[in-house]
């Protein structure tokens, strides 16, 4: 089985932030990413080549778009490949969060998941390929076991601070 790519696309070089903390959280888990640039709207032709390419490589993959204010990237992407895709956009104060509202609404026929941390978007495409990469199913589950492991040694640790206060 060839190896899984997560294919990260950022609507310009603004996004370049956003698309390393997705990146880092990819590489923590072991998947190979790629990063890219184009724009629904200004570079539609672009960004259909680049989605012809990496459609064509035989590699399971999930496409994880960072695009703000009106997000037509995400929904772009969405309708012209098979894989998942997984809206994780840029945070932003301009308006108040109604940007967001581009990434919430698509048409029907196009569904790309929609979270907001760009972690998580890392670990929600870790999980879609771990359905079929069973070594990658192991990583996934070593990570949640330490995320799980960090919770129970900090009760641990509260319940040994406030051992006076504790029901009996």
């Amino acid at each position: 089985m060839k190896a899984p790519l997560v294919v990260i696309i950022m609507g310009s070089k603004a996004d370049g932030q956003h698309c390393g903390k997705i990146a880092s959280a990819l590489d923590a888990l072991g998947i190979e990413s790629v990063r890219r640039i184009g724009s629904a709207h200004k570079t539609p032709d672009h960004v259909s080549a680049m989605l012809a390419e990496y459609e064509a490589c035989g590699r399971p993959r999930v496409y994880i778009t960072v695009a703000g204010r009106s997000n037509a990237l995400s929904g772009f992407v969405d309708g012209a490949v098979d894989a998942p895709v997984i809206a994780c956009p840029p945070p932003s104060e301009a308006f108040g969060g109604a940007d967001l509202f581009s990434s919430v609404r698509m048409p029907g026929g196009v569904a790309p998941a929609l979270v907001l941390e760009p972690a998580n978007a890392a670990l929600l495409a870790a999980k879609i390929l771990a359905l079929a990469d069973p070594e990658l199913a192991v990583r996934v589950q070593a990570f949640r076991r330490a995320n799980a492991e960090t919770i129970l040694a900090d009760d641990a640790a509260i319940i040994n601070n406030d051992a006076g206060r504790r029901l009996a």
